[in-house]
């Protein structure tokens, strides 16, 4: 034999009893998602930062950390590299994308891609390729199919 159930659920406002209270708490189970929401990414490449020793990096260096998001801002009027990716962090120019790697991340932001960047490590160490690396990554929208 079903019985009811009798609770009492707190609320911003107040309390809420009883049947209200069951009814208060369907209505809320109702309104929540049945799944979290997913972020995909596209891993479009992991990368040394170069230039690390010219540029504000060094003032910066005890204030970044592992996860932090960069900007990635084309220069194509670079005149050492047509090329040319600036790497930002929080506004300071902290270095580039390595020639060698940045002809893909170039030519997509040319065409308007969205892209993040975020560091994925650091060290401590003398050698400026080796202090920051980060991943280059091509968000994707929940249900977006790309063409090959």
């Amino acid at each position: 034999m079903w019985k009811p159930i009798s609770a009492t659920i707190p609320i911003r406002f107040g309390w809420v009893s009883g049947h209200s209270a069951i009814v208060f708490l369907l209505a809320w189970l109702w309104s929540q998602p049945l799944c979290a929401e997913v972020t995909a990414h596209i891993l479009l490449q992991d990368s040394p930062l170069a230039g690390f020793q010219y540029h504000a990096g060094r003032a910066v260096w005890s204030q970044m950390r592992v996860g932090d998001a960069l900007a990635l801002v084309r220069e194509p009027d670079n005149s050492h590299d047509a090329r040319a990716v600036r790497v930002e962090w929080q506004g300071h120019m902290i270095g580039y994308v390595p020639r060698r790697e940045n002809a893909d991340v170039a030519r997509l932001l040319d065409r308007g891609q969205k892209l993040a960047a975020r560091i994925v490590r650091l060290s401590d160490v003398r050698d400026p390729w080796s202090r920051v690396r980060f991943e280059i990554l091509i968000p994707m929208q929940p249900g977006e199919q790309r063409e090959p």
